[in-house]
């Protein structure tokens, strides 16, 4: 018999529990090939002006392919977006300090937040074009990888607050529409964003120990 967490808090599982099952490997090379297609069109004209009827072009297959692969436009912008996160998200579990595994948590927590957003300012518009609704949003893998990422660290670093929410709130500073709005109507620099993230860090995380 397993003892309940304190408080009632919830522990997060470390992989998304609604992930699809792995695709056949023929499936898996069509998919890549509709998506490197995606990713080309998005690159050239941007992700708002990527249709379903554009990538079966470039990808020399029939419409029907594109929308039994992806369902809807909204999903393949989905897909094109967990394609851009499997990059970054090699870079926070596997990559090099600060951001990767050989750095403490306290210096990788404070990488995460700087990383995310110089990554979505480079495919701001992929990332904008591919925001889900509300209901989506907090169900999406890439979003769900993030945040356990984030509550794993806070746990390892020995935080007083609850991890769950603590993950939630850091999260919630990183979205994407928020971001842009703070950027492009606020006026404000990325610099002051990355300096305010560094400061929630540092009032979540108990005091720095120095051997």
């Amino acid at each position: 018999m397993t003892t309940p967490p304190p408080h009632g808090r919830t522990e997060l599982p470390l992989t998304p529990t609604d992930a699809p099952p792995p695709l056949r490997a023929d499936a898996a090379r069509n998919r890549a090939r509709l998506l490197e297609a995606a990713a080309r069109l998005a690159a050239e004209h941007g992700a708002a002006n990527v249709t379903m009827d554009a990538i079966a072009c470039a990808a020399d297959v029939g419409k029907g392919t594109v929308f039994r692969r992806f369902g809807d436009r909204a999903g393949l912008l989905l897909a094109l977006l967990d394609h851009q996160e499997e990059r970054f998200q090699a870079a926070f579990m596997s990559g090099p300090a600060p951001l990767g595994p050989d750095a403490p948590p306290r210096e990788r927590l404070h990488a995460f937040g700087p990383a995310v957003l110089r990554h979505e300012q480079d495919h701001l518009d992929l990332y904008l074009a591919a925001q889900p609704t509300a209901e989506r949003r907090h169900l999406v893998p890439a979003r769900v990888v993030r945040l356990t990422h984030l509550t794993l660290l806070l746990r390892q670093s020995g935080t007083g607050a609850d991890v769950e929410l603590a993950a939630h709130t850091l999260l919630g500073s990183l979205d994407t529409s928020l971001v842009h709005h703070l950027l492009t109507r606020r006026g404000m620099p990325l610099e002051r964003l990355e300096a305010g993230w560094h400061d929630l860090v540092s009032r979540l995380l108990p005091p720095a120990t120095h051997d």
